[in-house]
């Protein structure tokens, strides 16, 4: 199968802290990071808060220049392309954000913002993008009535259907989803996560599934990767990383996945 994403060495580096009278200190956000992705697969990318994985997706979307190294899209070296030469690519490479209340326009009605991506990519007539509207509602399990309505008139997990459904919108070759489940109740994270593992399967999909959670990762993913502190410490499969991890940070992740039945508790020991 062939890659669809590859990066090498990719660094993204801040400066904070700079002023008249200060030097400034550099911020290793992503430090040497490579990896790759063949088409159709699922990586999930995991770390706690601050590990830079949320740096490193926007960096592969070059919503931030990268400091060093490469990015390969679908065989293309995008790595020094202007933000007017990425314009075509961006139809397909999409990201679904952590909160959609603020990623969404609260100005706009459903109908306005799924319709967006096709003006600004000047795809179809006014006529079909109003049916294509209607089609995204029904692949995220929305009414045709919602498209009147404002992204405050919907629930936490409608808004991330909404968020969804723009990004599908132009039938992207690669989705990145930044915590896109993290702010949802448990039972609302399994719809999102299910009606995510369909799409992919419908319109096959590669996916960068970045989160906290590793619970949520092992449900959805070919593959994951363990970021710490801007370095990847671990990447393979599923079922290498949660039954054999290698890397001590890994080990302590999942040592800290909380058990949920009690029978799979270890008993306290009974004092003699």
């Amino acid at each position: 199968m062939d890659d669809i994403l590859r990066i090498e060495n990719l660094k993204q580096h801040f400066v904070s802290g700079k002023g008249i009278f200060k030097k400034g200190y550099t911020v290793k956000a992503v430090d040497g990071v490579s990896f790759s992705i063949r088409k159709g697969e699922t990586l999930g990318l995991v770390g706690e808060s601050g590990c830079g994985k949320s740096t490193l997706g926007r960096t592969i979307l070059k919503l931030h220049e990268p400091t060093e190294g490469n990015i390969f899209f679908d065989g293309k070296d995008i790595t020094h392309l202007s933000p007017r030469q990425m314009r075509p690519l961006r139809k397909d490479m999409q990201i679904v954000f952590q909160d959609p209340l603020e990623s969404l326009n609260q100005r706009h009605t459903v109908g306005m913002i799924l319709e967006e991506p096709f003006i600004i990519h000047n795809v179809g007539t006014s006529a079909e993008r109003k049916q294509w509207v209607l089609e995204l509602l029904n692949k995220v399990d929305l009414p045709a009535t919602a498209i009147n309505r404002y992204p405050h008139e919907f629930s936490g997990g409608q808004r991330q259907r909404i968020g969804i459904a723009r990004a599908i919108a132009l039938k992207p070759k690669l989705l990145i989803c930044d915590e896109s489940v993290s702010a949802l109740d448990v039972s609302v994270q399994a719809q999102i996560l299910n009606l995510l593992l369909a799409l992919q399967q419908e319109m096959k999909l590669t996916v960068i599934f970045i989160s906290h959670d590793l619970s949520v990762v092992k449900h959805v993913s070919d593959r994951v990767a363990v970021m710490y502190f801007g370095k990847l410490v671990e990447i393979g499969t599923a079922e290498e990383i949660y039954h054999a991890p290698k890397a001590d940070y890994t080990k302590t992740l999942l040592a800290a996945i909380p058990i949920s039945h009690p029978s799979q508790r270890k008993r306290p020991a009974v004092p003699q």
